[in-house]
């Protein structure tokens, strides 16, 4: 078997199966598990999988800059917002993560709701500019253009004065063995420490980031509250369901 039929072979597998075992690949197709893992190596490069130790799981389609992501799930992403979007209430402290599914948040919140938002997402603070009932606090320091968010040692240092009843954080891929991943490390710190300053973790994954991964791990499925989706049943929704972690159908 020529190596582009073996990774067409590969691909597909992750298709109908939503993970790459290497050894299992390697038997099943008569190959080392070399050959394997150098066909999964280009095949990350070409951004059509992510490698993990032992094989490959699906790419997430969310790694892409924020102007690119506004095309990718908008319904998915208005309809798991709106299902956030009712959990901040009266009063309320909750950070805002950057990215567009946080955006739509910010687009379902009442007019009227009094509350306060901290975010480290300008495009945040700008679209809650008519919520003039909330109050905004915005975290600087230094601007990742990707997704647009601040980030580095001084906006983690303004992060530990924050004092949150909720987060609602935004990832690239929602697995039930990967766990949550995000497509940069600075991002994935930002995360954390958002995560540990605030009283519940709200997940935001469209159904395009469930069973998705990414290079950097943000923190334990364990330690959310819960994962918003509008994902239908299926394998990787099951895989979450059969490790516990609370759903929330958007």
């Amino acid at each position: 078997m020529l190596s582009a039929q073996r990774r067409e072979v590969l691909l597909e597998k992750l298709r109908d199966e939503g993970r790459i075992v290497a050894r299992e690949s390697a038997a099943q197709l008569g190959v080392t598990e070399d050959m394997i893992r150098r066909d999964l190596r280009e095949l990350a490069a070409a951004g059509l999988l992510q490698r993990v130790y032992g094989g490959a799981l699906p790419a997430s389609p969310a790694v892409v800059d924020v102007a690119a992501r506004t095309a990718v799930a908008p319904d998915g992403k208005r309809r798991v917002a709106a299902a956030a979007a009712t959990r901040i209430t009266e009063g309320s402290v909750a950070v805002i993560d950057g990215g567009t599914t946080a955006l739509a948040v910010v687009a379902a919140l009442p007019r009227d709701l009094r509350a306060t938002v901290v975010t480290h997402s300008p495009a945040v603070a700008v679209a809650l500019i008519e919520h003039r009932a909330v109050t905004v606090e915005l975290i600087g320091g230094r601007l990742y253009r990707h997704s647009m968010v601040a980030c580095g040692s001084v906006a983690l240092d303004s992060i530990r004065e924050v004092r949150a009843d909720m987060f609602f954080m935004g990832v690239t891929g929602v697995h039930a063995e990967a766990g949550l991943t995000t497509g940069d490390r600075e991002e994935a710190a930002m995360k954390r420490a958002f995560a540990a300053h605030a009283g519940d973790t709200y997940v935001l994954a469209s159904s395009e980031k469930i069973g998705a991964a990414s290079p950097f791990e943000v923190i334990p499925l364990g330690e959310v509250s819960a994962v918003i989706t509008d994902a239908e049943t299926g394998p990787a929704l099951d895989a979450l369901a059969d490790i516990d972690v609370p759903i929330v159908r958007a």
